[in-house]
């Protein structure tokens, strides 16, 4: 697949300054969502380049200093679990796009996002934008994002987590609900990095 014909066509159409967009951990049953922005430099050849999902997490690590030695600007934030808990994990899906955008030192043009979704029940993107469904695959500058949003998630919930919450093993799991961290759960309850909207199945199952 050829990652640069979305933002040749934005080119062309006269957006100067393209910039892509992702969000990670979405699924999870802790941590915050984390969510990138990049904007690249045009048709830089950034080899083995693709889709975050689809890589080894010994080559997004490489990858993420190759983007973020080479990008002309990117951003990384994030929305905490209690937020996630208080609006649903769309809208903050939305807020943690917003909140990357607003952080690049260069205001893009226009937008790729990642996905077919640009609004929730109350956050909306706020930026010029187009969404791009499976665009991490498909777009260079939303696949740099997908690496970014990725590898930061995975660093934070790897270090952070795991020494404020050793008792969980959020390295080996990373917050998804694997049968390890069930288990880990029915041994200690949940901790202020769960979000507590994603545990309802679990919490109707206690005994």
């Amino acid at each position: 697949m050829e990652l640069w014909t979305y933002e040749r066509e934005q080119w062309a159409a006269g957006y100067e300054t393209v910039c892509g967009v992702d969000e990670a951990g979405a699924g999870p049953l802790a941590g915050p969502v984390y969510a990138a922005a990049v904007i690249l430099p045009r048709e830089i050849e950034i080899p083995g380049l693709d889709d975050s999902k689809k890589l080894t997490e010994k080559k997004r690590e490489a990858l993420y200093g190759l983007i973020t030695a080479q990008a002309v600007a990117y951003s990384v934030a994030r929305v905490e679990a209690e937020e996630i808990d208080e609006m649903d994990i769309l809208n903050a899906r939305m807020l943690a796009m917003n909140r990357a955008i607003e952080g690049l030192s260069q205001t893009p043009d226009l937008c790729l996002i990642d996905g077919n979704r640009d609004h929730g029940s109350s956050v909306a993107i706020t930026a010029p934008h187009r969404c791009i469904v499976g665009g991490d695959g498909k777009s260079a500058s939303i696949a740099a994002a997908s690496i970014l949003a990725k590898v930061s998630r995975d660093r934070y919930v790897s270090t952070e987590l795991e020494a404020q919450y050793p008792q969980y093993q959020f390295a080996k799991h990373k917050g998804y609900g694997t049968k390890l961290h069930y288990a880990m759960l029915d041994q200690y309850g949940p901790c202020p990095a769960h979000r507590r909207t994603f545990l309802k199945k679990w919490e109707a199952r206690k005994p």
